[in-house]
């Protein structure tokens, strides 16, 4: 049987093709507004008759996340129980009974109506992501666009710098319209010219490596007078010493694949109004929590979500923005607001914000096309959080997305939901502290009875699990983001109080890379938590003790006790991040599997490339040779099928050598001999975005909210016990004057 045409339901892009960009955004508003009559004059006994049969529809409807009908009807029906919850916890639940009962019963209603708003604009922002593909050059290369690539740097090593520099001198992109600058802001004159002597002479000594560096690589060595403006003013004095169609900007550490330029500048050919290119920002190290909890390998990275789902939607309204690397712009479009903006110290969204009012257009390719490091300690993780925290804040106070003119409604949304979103660190707060105030000082912060309670806030609940698994399952696993927020949000509630206080204040600061911990310790950022972990575990302990004093309360009490258990969870999780595992290497391996040629002495061995990075690799061969390969042993390494890598070998010495079930594994350290084999060992290492793709596809996978939480909660318990056995240690040798010495890396 077929169905009448006229029955159909059509598909959400060809409805999305037939109205104008700002029709959906209005439509959403509307909607809403239908949802809220209707919450209006629902039920109870309704409200759980509708809740059964939207659940039912949500196990139906789940795994068909990739179709955009669907995809529309299963985020509408999700929103509809959430207006519906927060309809009846406005009007219901909010009860007068005493002054100080009322009072912080508001600051729990405040900091839920922040996640409420948070979710619907999260359903709008993502409602139907655009994978944006690479467009191809097109024309005669002699009329392709000039390209300038600007890598700012501060304090960053000439090592580090020289590999970014490297892989941006060998993109694939025709060599006379291609310029690399380094643009020095730890050498300029107001540096080399510092009343201190040493500080004076190390700027001075910077100054002449990076030049010396430069000068060696073909790249332009630019610095200026005066540290004005931090990274945006350093980028608008490069911009006043170049003349590039194109302007290219890298972080120190963010060295680009050889496709970079094809795979973006397509586009400005492709639409003239177009001021942004913006792609992945992917990491060869894990973060200091996955290190921490060792997830790195399994789990998807933190910043998948934004990178893979959200910036991808926010490119559907037209919204995708500038993220401060990785990124293609138009020159005629800065020049136009006078370069990178730098009223906030996010210049990036501010940059965006401003150009997006003047109604030029970004695209987002979400392809992995450069590799860089995350920071290494929580305690500088945190402070990159703070500025970012601190600058989209700056731009919602300073520049408010709702008011300024020029953007679309969608785009509206979408910067208010991209600045709204740093306010989390108030509902965190909130969340960890709420269960504290009705089981151990009794305040009434929520009037609901147990029927009304399982018939709204229950589905509304599991409709914002069902929802963040629905949306972003693949690379943001259930309530790793609780964690995320948690670890943050103690330290960025004080820092967004600053910026209210005074919005112009926050300054620039250059998060530190490349760190090395030689020990195993305690993070010095550890003391809050162990008071959160205290509080709720009281709160726990006062829970069971009113259970049995008075068991007239046994609902709130045990609706409360449950969230001061879920809080714990997620504490005992935190607790394992906070035990900082040593790191050695201040550049990390990254797996790699490919057929290598294998030289010693005269004879040539076929090996298997494993691992690699920008100091050393490793490869297996056949156990049979062990005993040839020993420590101090000088190797060569050929790729076949590579023209320049079969010609020139890259040398390299055997550092250690074990026996693997059926094979040989020869870890070794890079020893070029020449340039020409540097560039080429710089090209192995970082040329391929095809690598990045292939490493995040291992840990992409959806496994659901129950096995989510197992996960973490696993994760939790066997990490706290580790994190609390490091601290009995440590008192105990204090205690007994025994040697027990932390690693002397500290904040």
């Amino acid at each position: 049987m077929s169905w009448p045409q006229s029955f159909l339901i059509p598909d959400w892009k060809t409805l999305r093709n037939r109205m104008p960009g700002y029709l959906p955004a209005l439509i959403g508003i509307l909607f809403l507004v239908v949802m809220v009559a209707c919450a209006s004059s629902i039920t109870t006994r309704t409200q759980i008759s509708v809740a059964v049969m939207v659940m039912a529809g949500f196990l139906a409807l789940r795994h068909f996340n990739e179709q955009e009908t669907v995809r529309v009807i299963f985020l509408i029906l999700a929103a509809f129980l959430s207006v519906d919850y927060f309809y009846w916890r406005t009007f219901t639940t909010l009860t007068y009974h005493d002054p100080l009962s009322f009072c912080f019963a508001m600051i729990l209603y405040f900091a839920e109506l922040y996640g409420f708003i948070v979710y619907i604009l999260s359903i709008f922002v993502n409602v139907d992501p655009l994978d944006r593909r690479p467009l191809p050059l097109a024309g005669d290369p002699e009329l392709y666009p000039t390209v300038d690539v600007m890598i700012p740097t501060y304090n960053e090593e000439p090592d580090l710098l020289e590999v970014t520099l490297l892989s941006a001198l060998e993109m694939e992109y025709p060599k006379d319209k291609l310029k690399v600058y380094l643009l020095d802001d730890g050498g300029t004159d107001q540096r080399c010219q510092s009343e201190d002597p040493e500080f004076a002479a190390a700027a001075r000594q910077r100054r002449l490596e990076l030049q010396a560096l430069c000068q060696r690589w073909g790249a332009h060595y630019l610095t200026r007078k005066e540290n004005i403006g931090s990274k945006a003013g350093n980028i608008n004095s490069g911009l006043q010493h170049s003349n590039g169609e194109l302007v290219v900007v890298f972080d120190a550490d963010h060295a680009p694949t050889n496709d970079f330029l094809r795979n973006t500048v397509g586009w400005f050919q492709h639409d003239p109004k177009l001021f942004l290119v913006q792609t992945p920002h992917f990491f060869v190290n894990p973060d200091p929590i996955e290190k921490n909890l060792q997830t790195f390998a399994t789990m998807p990275g933190e910043n998948e979500m934004f990178y893979k789902v959200i910036q991808k939607g926010l490119d559907y309204w037209n919204s995708a923005f500038f993220c401060g690397s990785a990124a293609v712009l138009r020159r005629q479009c800065l020049a136009e607001t006078g370069g990178i903006a730098g009223e906030t110290i996010t210049e990036d969204a501010e940059t965006a914000l401003t150009l997006h009012a003047r109604g030029y257009n970004s695209a987002y390719i979400g392809i992995p096309m450069i590799s860089g490091l995350s920071p290494e300690t929580l305690t500088s993780f945190i402070g990159q959080r703070i500025r970012w925290t601190q600058g989209m804040v700056q731009i919602f106070l300073l520049k408010n997305p709702l008011l300024i003119p020029g953007l679309t409604p969608p785009q509206r949304f979408c910067y208010f939901s991209s600045c709204f979103f740093w306010f989390f660190a108030y509902a965190r707060v909130v969340f960890m502290l709420a269960p504290l105030c009705f089981l151990i000082f009794g305040l009434k912060i929520y009037d609901a009875n147990f029927v009304d309670f399982t018939a709204f806030a229950v589905p509304h609940l599991l409709a914002v699990f069902m929802v963040s698994d629905f949306l972003f399952g693949k690379v943001r696993w259930s309530f790793v983001s609780e964690l995320y927020e948690l670890i943050q949000s103690v330290f960025t509630l004080p820092a967004i109080a600053k910026v209210f206080l005074n919005p112009r204040a926050p300054t620039f600061k250059v998060t530190a890379k490349g760190e090395t911990l030689g020990e195993d310790y305690i993070s010095p950022l550890a003391r809050p938590f162990y008071i959160l972990l205290i509080l709720n575990s009281l709160a726990v302990a006062f829970g069971i003790g009113r259970l049995v004093l008075t068991p007239e309360t046994s609902f709130p009490t045990g609706v409360t006790m449950l969230w001061a258990f879920f809080n714990v969870f997620i504490l005992l999780a935190a607790m394992g991040t906070l035990f900082e595992r040593r790191q050695r290497r201040a550049t990390p391996r990254m797996p790699v599997a490919m057929e290598v040629r294998i030289k010693l002495g005269k004879k040539i061995y076929t090996a298997e490339l494993r691992d690699l990075s920008i100091q050393g690799c490793g490869v297996v061969l056949d156990p049979a040779y062990e005993s040839l390969f020993v420590e101090g042993s000088k190797i060569e390494l050929t790729v076949p099928g590579n023209s320049k890598m079969e010609e020139t070998p890259i040398h390299i010495v055997v550092r250690n050598a074990r026996r693997e079930p059926g094979a040989l594994f020869v870890g070794g350290q890079f020893d070029h001999a020449s340039l020409e084999e540097m560039k080429l060992k710089v090209q192995l290492v970082n040329g391929s975005s095809q690598r990045w793709v292939d490493f995040q596809t291992t840990r992409e996978r959806r496994i659901g909210v129950i096995r989510s939480a197992l996960f973490l909660l696993t994760l939790g318990i066997r990490y706290s016990l580790q994190h609390f056995g490091h601290v009995m240690l440590a008192a105990n040798s204090k205690r007994t004057g025994k040697s027990f010495k932390p690693s002397p890396q500290s904040v």
